[in-house]
């Protein structure tokens, strides 16, 4: 987690010491709420839910919810609701996993900063796929 997005959940500045000194069980709560949560993690298939949350982590929950709702044919207004979620489970996850990842990479591929982070997030992307579509 970065010192922005823990100052953020805690609501109130911290140091170097109190961020070194965060474990996965202090920061899991806020990852739960800031990100699984707001992307229906619970709700998705598996797989697919670590690809999405994934997405949210690195990118936020409204731009991964975007590439799900437009990887299964919503519009992308940003917020998993019935609609998306029943779209997501006429669809088959495997498909579901390589095509939002896919959009995913295209997407960052875009940004004016690839040439100086593409390669770290190019692995990135590459690995949660994986790790996805064995969990599927």
């Amino acid at each position: 987690v970065t010192k922005k997005v823990w100052e953020e959940y805690v609501g109130h500045e911290v140091d170097e010491q109190t961020m070194r000194g965060l474990t996965p069980e202090i920061v899991a709560p806020m990852y739960k709420a800031k990100y699984w949560d707001k992307i229906k993690g619970d709700d998705l298939p598996n797989g697919v839910d670590y690809c999405v949350f994934d997405a949210a982590i690195n990118s936020g929950p409204s731009r991964a919810a975007k590439w799900l709702q437009s990887t299964v044919g919503v519009d992308p207004d940003g917020g998993i609701g019935p609609k998306t979620l029943q779209a997501v489970v006429a669809m088959n996850p495997t498909d579901l996993v390589n095509t939002y990842n896919d959009r995913r990479l295209d997407f960052l591929q875009d940004l004016p900063t690839w040439g100086t982070f593409g390669k770290g997030w190019g692995r990135r992307v590459a690995e949660v796929k994986a790790v996805g579509l064995d969990m599927t």
